[in-house]
């Protein structure tokens, strides 16, 4: 996020920065969230493995806090999960509840500081909130919280929740009507776990934008007000590592109070159509987290049905980008009765390295994380399947690669519509002069990643496959119709111009 005249970094850390040269060629969500109020369970090491779980959401920094008699304690650093904590670190983090978050990696300004959780103490005790979302009032909600002499220490949207939340409680209110009016006062995105002394809460945006879902330890799903283990989670992914079952999503507008008493739900704000992002759909969630009773894996699957319907292709084999391609490369080899092949195999082991590769072999660019099969590819006609293309600059290497590796013909298919806006909730996108759908037409895309042939998949048939009610989804990078109103100021420094939307999603 961008103030106007000021520099400031969403939740996520994110400063854009005027190139996307070093950027991948992929929406990057921000964060994964987890709680947990389990006595008798060793919450910190539960919180470990939800967390690593969750990692996909984030590689930047991890961080737990838990909370036991004697008051909070917090440890986050920089680095993987795995590299942030270990058994002693652990140990130290006692008590019955616990609150970790995982932040993605990002270029530009990023420092331990804005680590989550956020810590900040009240006179019922210290708060621990850990965020996933964005902010579109944090300008002004900041200026609100300095004009009342509050320290804020980092440069997070996140903090500013937690100070919120903290002025109502030092006002004399209780946690949970504190919160109602912190969240009063936010607008955007926000899937929140906030541990306290007392208990733990879980609440979401009034329209249900990113994910949160509630589960037990063990198989026994309580009476609500019954007290229990209970777990929360950005994904169900992060329930199955620990062994807890699945309850329910969190609902839109909705917080649930978690203590010794068991649960308490609350309507912070009035129920609204739930626009959960679809980007969770097609890219951001695991494949195997549950939405709607079913895998996510089954559902990318369908969109490559869908997409073979809509954009066939006389071809020898489809592959996929491994790995969030294969999924929709597999439906639409079903749907198409054409092979399916592994055609590209991926260094697993690739992240942010300081080493400069040499000249020559950045030219060859793609090859550290994904290398060819050349006996798959040589002599041969190939549709290659992704999830989606944002500036192009990695679909083109990966063209280049397969053609340098044999292939006759190679023709591409984008199991999402063409991203056109950028979004302002939570999930990093370039400006909107830097997303391809939006500068240029599809036959002009077509020549710039130097395939034979290239199509989308239809917003329609995008939406159709979640077999859900389409209006429960917000698609505003698609179509650039935002469920929340955007300020002006900020929605200028990212909104360049119309997008230049192609006629026809294929070619």
């Amino acid at each position: 996020m961008t103030f106007p005249s000021k520099s400031f970094l969403n939740e996520s850390g994110k400063s854009s920065p005027d190139n996307g040269l070093d950027r991948p060629d992929k929406p990057e969500e921000a964060c994964g969230v987890f709680g947990l109020f389990a006595p008798d369970e060793e919450v910190a090491r539960l919180a470990y493995f939800g967390l690593f779980a969750l990692q996909h959401r984030g590689q930047e920094s991890a961080g737990i806090a838990t909370f036991n008699a004697s008051g909070s304690h917090c440890y986050k650093h920089m680095g993987l999960v795995s590299q942030v904590f270990d058994d002693h670190i652990l140990k130290d983090l006692t008590g019955h509840i616990a609150v970790g978050h995982t932040r993605y990696s990002t270029t530009g300004s990023s420092h331990v500081c804005n680590a989550q959780p956020a810590i900040v103490p009240t006179r019922l005790g210290d708060l621990a909130l850990a965020h996933n979302g964005n902010l579109v009032n944090a300008a002004d909600l900041r200026e609100e919280l300095l004009e009342r002499n509050h320290d804020l220490v980092t440069t997070t949207d996140s903090e500013m929740i937690a100070f919120a939340l903290a002025e109502a409680v030092n006002d004399g209110d209780d946690w949970v009507s504190a919160a109602e009016k912190a969240f009063d006062r936010c607008r955007g995105a926000f899937s929140l776990v906030i541990g306290t002394p007392q208990g733990i809460m879980g609440a979401r945006d009034h329209q249900g934008i990113r994910p949160l879902v509630l589960g037990v330890l063990g198989d026994d799903i309580p009476t609500e007000g019954q007290p229990a283990p209970y777990v929360l989670a950005s994904e169900t992914c992060a329930l199955d590592i620990i062994g807890a079952t699945y309850i329910r999503d969190i609902q839109p507008g909705e917080l649930v109070w978690i203590t010794d008493r068991g649960l308490v739900s609350y309507q912070w704000a009035a129920a609204t159509q739930r626009k959960l992002c679809v980007f969770e759909m097609i890219y951001f969630s695991r494949p195997d987290s549950i939405v709607n009773g079913e895998s996510l894996y089954s559902y990318r699957r369908r969109l490559g049905h869908q997409l073979a319907k809509e954009s066939p292709a006389e071809v020898d084999l489809i592959m996929a980008v491994p790995d969030s391609g294969v999924p929709a490369a597999i439906g639409f080899s079903q749907q198409s009765g054409i092979p399916y092949a592994e055609g590209l195999i991926k260094n697993r082991y690739v992240g942010r390295t300081f080493i400069q590769p040499t000249q020559s072999m950045r030219e060859v660019g793609i090859r550290m994380k994904l290398n060819p099969l050349k006996d798959v590819l040589y002599g041969k006609r190939v549709l290659i399947v992704d999830d989606s293309i944002v500036r192009g600059t990695t679909s083109r290497k990966i063209v280049q690669a397969l053609r340098d590796a044999g292939a006759t013909e190679v023709h591409m298919r984008i199991s999402s519509p063409p991203v056109t806006h950028p979004c302002f909730y939570g999930i990093d996108t370039d400006n909107q002069d830097q997303l391809i759908a939006a500068t240029k037409s599809l036959a002009e895309i077509t020549e710039q990643i130097n395939v034979d042939s290239l199509a989308y998949l239809s917003w329609e048939g995008m939406l159709q496959a979640t077999e859900q009610n389409p209006d429960s989804f917000c698609s505003a990078c698609f179509t650039g119709n935002y469920p929340v109103d955007i300020p002006a100021p900020f929605k200028r420094a990212k909104l360049k111009f119309e997008a230049k939307q192609p006629v026809t999603t294929t070619t």
